[in-house]
């Protein structure tokens, strides 16, 4: 099975540098610049799962052809036009793409350009970035990637792509309904999107002052009603879950959201908070406090375009 990966940042570049140990046929499509840095001291990732210098394939957009079995799609969702134009040479008869980009909206407009029997539906659970040296690090010690094709039936090629990232230590979990898991992810990551960057602070800074837990409560509450409507009720264990982790006072976590704005960069201010705060519109719910941290991130944004960031 030959794979192509967009890009080598921090999803790509770990996901791509584990499956290239394994002995995967690895491709990866980056910038020239990327390029000159992997070719000259290969793709480095620091990891509590062992760091490593691997020499990998690469390979601009102009000379990409339609070889490949799997594209791993694992760009920002702000990048998200330019990169299907990347990719759309690679894509043969028989190629499958595979999206890792946080939320949903992006699903629609891959099925409108590629075809919905192109596409499956992903999530990854993983905390990385890529440091301005070009190394990857790796935050936590975990590595998950949960897919599946989004009319649920499996296929021999959807089972062999599970076999390789397996194979090569990653923990996959394959989901008949994959539009199931997408939603709960979704519930619980637009949660730490809103709070973290609309108060500028990690979970534990914000539940060490008088209302953060209840805030963390009402917001993930109004997620939780939002996938019920939508046809994905979460489930008392998940609830649970995510109910303790976001009241605990002593978790550095923070949304990826939070991260790229204090690094003054571009941010999925759309794809993420403006989609949850239409949904949570469309069906009637409270949205005051999704309506200030949608006007937070564009707000940063204002300030971003116009170069008045410190």
């Amino acid at each position: 099975m030959k794979i192509l990966i967009l890009g080598a940042g921090g999803v790509g570049g770990y996901f791509g540098a584990r499956l290239t140990q394994s002995g995967a046929d690895v491709t990866f499509l980056v910038r020239e610049k990327r390029k000159q840095q992997l070719d000259a001291g290969g793709l480095v990732i620091e990891s509590p799962r062992g760091n490593a210098t691997v020499r990998v394939k690469t390979v601009l957009q102009g000379d990409v052809r339609p070889e490949y079995d799997v594209v791993l799609f694992t760009c920002k969702a702000y990048d998200l036009e330019s990169a299907m134009a990347a990719i759309a040479p690679a894509v043969g008869p028989e190629t499958h793409i595979l999206p890792l980009l946080n939320g949903l909206a992006h699903i629609q407009v891959l099925n409108d350009r590629f075809g919905p029997q192109r596409v499956w539906g992903g999530t990854t659970k993983i905390m990385t970035t890529l440091a301005a040296d070009g190394v990857v690090k790796h935050l936590a010690d975990f590595a998950v990637i949960t897919y599946g094709a989004q009319d649920g039936v499996t296929s021999p090629k959807l089972s062999t792509f599970k076999t390789i990232l397996e194979k090569a230590g990653i923990e996959t979990i394959f989901a008949v309904n994959i539009a199931r898991e997408m939603w709960m992810k979704l519930t619980h990551l637009c949660t730490l999107a809103a709070m973290t960057s609309l108060l500028r602070a990690n979970v534990g800074e914000i539940n060490r002052t008088a209302e953060g837990k209840a805030l963390f409560r009402e917001v993930f509450a109004t997620h939780c009603e939002v996938a019920m409507r939508e046809g994905h009720a979460p489930d008392d264990d998940y609830k649970k879950f995510w109910i303790d982790t976001f009241t605990r006072d002593n978790i550095p976590a923070e949304a990826s959201l939070l991260r790229d704005m204090e690094k003054g960069g571009p941010i999925e201010g759309d794809h993420i908070l403006g989609f949850m705060l239409e949904r949570v519109r469309a069906h009637g719910l409270p949205d005051t406090l999704h309506r200030l941290a949608y006007t937070g991130a564009k707000a940063y944004e204002q300030r971003l375009a116009a170069r008045r960031l410190p």
